[in-house]
């Protein structure tokens, strides 16, 4: 029997962990059926856009949304418009996506529902700061931008979501 080094078993075990956390792969299967409203697709982080891209492939209903994502993470997408934001240092086009999702969920009812693709950087992505301009936040002594980036707070709370694979499911 082949001899495996201990780097080749650990390159083996990544490999095999990022593969089985493919959104293609484990997105499908947790996906609500289709409601009677209209189903609208938000989100942010660096795998949003893997994530809706997956979700398109697997929707059997009308599908609409806005997901914003790092600057060179973007994958196509035909229902759900994909857009491109600075991480770990939030820039305007953050704030305008997340402007753009607030005004996309306002006005919902019972009958639609809200799919939330959340992943790693999305605190960054997704940014509503208040009183405090971009270029303020960014030059913040003292601190690192991921510490900076970290005070940004979304008005938008997933805390309470139940998520699997990345993704939230939220019905309004």
């Amino acid at each position: 029997m082949p001899s495996i080094t201990p780097p080749q078993l650990l390159r083996q075990m990544f490999d095999a962990a990022v593969a089985a956390a493919q959104p293609a792969l484990c997105l499908p299967p947790h996906l609500p059926p289709p409601p009677k409203g209209r189903t609208i697709v938000i989100g942010a982080g660096k795998a949003s856009a893997a994530m809706a891209r997956a979700l398109e492939d697997h929707w059997a209903g009308p599908l609409e949304g806005l997901v914003v994502t790092r600057y060179g993470y973007e994958v196509p997408c035909a229902r759900i418009e994909i857009v491109q934001a600075a991480h770990p240092v939030p820039d305007a086009a953050g704030i305008e996506a997340a402007e753009r999702i607030r005004q996309l969920v306002t006005g919902l009812t019972a009958d639609d529902l809200v799919i939330a693709l959340i992943s790693g950087g999305g605190s960054s992505l997704l940014v509503a700061p208040g009183e405090i301009t971009v270029t303020q936040a960014s030059r913040a002594p003292g601190r690192m931008p991921s510490e900076r980036a970290t005070a940004w707070r979304s008005e938008y709370s997933v805390a309470s979501v139940t998520s699997w694979c990345g993704t939230a499911t939220i019905t309004i």
